[in-house]
């Protein structure tokens, strides 16, 4: 997760959220090139003191200032359109669970297992526990099996919210009326955080999102106490 002061992306925990990290980093050494020559261009022009003739008319200089950006459109735009279809790409879900925002919470319902739901609410501040996060913490996690096809149909029943975990790569608006889908595949275990990105109405600041990815061992074990209990 997160912690103060951090200015790069939280550490990948999918696939997708790996490729997004790379094509990040891709696209910013591409933009500090850019700025590094731009920058050296201006300064180079201030200070001189004799102007070259063939820089006010030359039909080579031209040639290459507009075939270099053209390029370096294609080296970002290919990339880009990939991992577009990547997030997209749906193969054989091992499971498949379905969130539905509300004013404020989130309720999930895991659509292959018949009685398997339950409401997710904010833990409050003074129940929370040492070693529990302020504002992040929730009463019951969404659990998924780790390295299986997860795919997660995302709606709301009364405004816009918008279902996001950084770690994982995911980041889909909740819509009344309307079903949007995200696939994941978390390769290691662990806890995720995330919040409602999408402002949503007075407490929109206290509906988290805890994605715990445990062996499927344990989310078979989990699965059927949650049944028992319901």
């Amino acid at each position: 997760m997160a912690h103060p002061s951090q200015l790069g992306f939280q550490d990948a925990a999918s696939p997708l959220m790996e490729e997004l990290l790379h094509f990040h980093d891709h696209a910013l050494m591409i933009v500090i090139l850019i700025s590094t020559m731009v920058l050296y261009i201006i300064a180079a022009m201030v200070t001189a003191k004799l102007t070259d003739k063939l820089v006010l008319d030359s039909q080579e200089i031209e040639i290459i200032w507009t075939v270099l950006p053209a390029v370096i459109l294609i080296l970002i735009a290919l990339p880009s359109i990939r991992i577009l279809y990547l997030m997209d790409e749906i193969n054989d879900p091992h499971l498949t669970i379905k969130a539905i925002g509300h004013q404020w919470y989130w309720s999930y319902e895991y659509t292959d297992y018949e009685d398997l739901g339950f409401d997710s609410y904010m833990i409050p501040t003074q129940d929370l526990t040492p070693g529990q996060f302020r504002l992040l913490e929730a009463d019951h996690r969404m659990v998924i099996p780790v390295e299986s096809p997860i795919r997660v149909l995302i709606s709301a029943e009364d405004v816009l919210h918008s279902w996001a975990v950084p770690s994982l790569g995911v980041k889909v608006d909740a819509v009344p009326g309307r079903l949007n889908q995200a696939t994941f595949i978390v390769s290691r275990p662990g806890v995720f955080f995330g919040q409602c990105s999408e402002i949503c109405g007075a407490n929109h600041s206290f509906m988290p999102i805890v994605v715990e990815a445990v062996p499927l061992e344990h989310f078979e074990n989990w699965s059927s106490l949650m049944i028992e209990d319901a």
